[in-house]
Formats: structure tokens, sequence, C-alpha cells
């Protein structure tokens, strides 16, 4: 019994399809916002810099990072990043963007539990995803109990990466929720435009970590019915 079998795209076709739409999703939306520019006519470097000085997190360093949409927020050195685009860009996308890291700022200062879970499973979830399907693999070849064993082993440690990509979900909503209220609270946006535009990108970013969680969720399902069809013939 291979892994990639037949029953394999009844599991992942529609997280696949739903992937694919979460990406068209993000570089559409992303597209269209890049080219409006917002309301104060500031980069999101500039912008960084206010949200920054308002969140009262003047502990956090800001540099550039290099690649498209490459924007991220580093707990282990308190240090935000911004892609040229987004950093040097007055646009509404580049307001969304920046906002967003540091929404993941905020959770870092305040110790919010779902970031410090997540960032705690990331080293098992690693390994877990690496190792899981090898395990499952020599498991279905192994004859005897052992195998059995060894496959569901496999599963379990496959199981932890699908546990890392729900603990994501609620830190990037969460993360969103708080950008949306930073940039309203801090007047960085002052139209109905600029608010639906932050609101359009942080909503199609979202749903690419719905469709991950999705595609993992649906790919331990699959290995466990394999797993436990295999088990339950070995039985009898």
């Amino acid at each position: 019994m291979f892994l990639w079998s037949p029953s394999y795209m009844v599991y992942m076709l529609p997280a696949f399809l739903l992937v694919i739409l979460a990406q068209l999703w993000v570089k559409s939306t992303y597209r269209k916002w890049s080219q409006v520019r917002n309301s104060n006519n500031i980069t999101g470097a500039e912008a960084a810099r206010r949200l920054l000085g308002y969140g009262n997190l003047l502990q956090v360093t800001l540099e550039g990072a290099r690649g498209r949409l490459s924007d991220h927020y580093d707990p282990r050195s308190q240090t935000l990043r911004l892609s040229p685009a987004v950093a040097q860009e007055q646009s509404v996308a580049s307001l969304a963007i920046a906002a967003h890291e540091i929404g993941h700022a905020l959770q870092d200062r305040d110790d919010y539990f779902p970031l410090r879970f997540r960032a705690a499973i990331v080293p098992a979830a690693n390994i877990g995803s690496n190792l899981g399907w090898i395990l499952i693999l020599i498991g279905l070849f192994i004859r005897g109990a052992f195998g059995t064993q060894l496959a569901w082993i496999g599963v379990m440690a496959f199981a932890i990466g699908a546990v890392f990509s729900l603990a994501t979900l609620p830190v990037e909503l969460n993360a969103s929720a708080r950008a949306q209220a930073l940039l309203a609270q801090s007047g960085l946006i002052q139209t109905i435009e600029d608010r639906r535009g932050v609101k359009a990108v942080l909503n199609a970013a979202a749903f690419t970590y719905v469709a991950a969680l999705a595609a993992a969720l649906l790919q331990l399902l699959y290995y466990i019915s394999l797993v436990g069809g295999i088990s339950g013939r070995r039985r009898r």
C-alpha cells in the first residue's frame, strides 16, 4: 500500500483547491490595494514607526527584509522586518501589512498565550511533519504488531504539525484584529476606503491560514484512515 493512492486525492483535492483560491485571493487583493494610496500619504515604514510609538513598543527595532511579502516580526530579537515594497510604498496594503506584524509585537509584549504555545511547539512540529510520513511508510511495509505501532507513531508525529496549524489561526486572526484597532485608534486610517482596504488585505491573508489548517487536517485524516485500514486487515 502506497501513501500516494487515489484515495489521497479524495481527501486532499478540497484542500488543494482552498490553497490555490487563497493564493489567488491574496495576490489579487494585494495587487489592488498596493496601488491605492493611503489617506495619510505615509509609507509602511513610516506607519510602523508611528504605530510602534503609539503602542509603546519602543524596544522593537525596525529593519528591512529581503524578498516580496517577506514581512515578519521576530520575537526572539524583538525586530520588525518589512519588505522593500511594504516599507517604501504609500499604499493601503502597506499600512495593513505593517500593522499586522506590529499586532504580533503587541502579542509578544502582552505574553499572549496562543503565540507562546505556537512558538513552543515549533521544533516538535518541524520534526513531526518531516519524520511522520517516513515512519508511516516504513510501518506500512513492516509486518506484524511492530509495523502497526510504528505507523501509528508516525501518525501522532504528523499530528503535531496539524496542531501547529490549528494554533496559528487564532494568533493570526488576533494580530489582524489588533492591527485594525491600532490603525483606527492612532488615526492612521481615516477614510472609509482606508478601512475597507485594510480589512480586505487582512481578510485575504487570514484565509491562507484557514486553507493551511484544512490541508493539514485532511492530510492527517487520510493517514489515520490509511493506517487504520491496514491495521484492521492485519488483525484479520
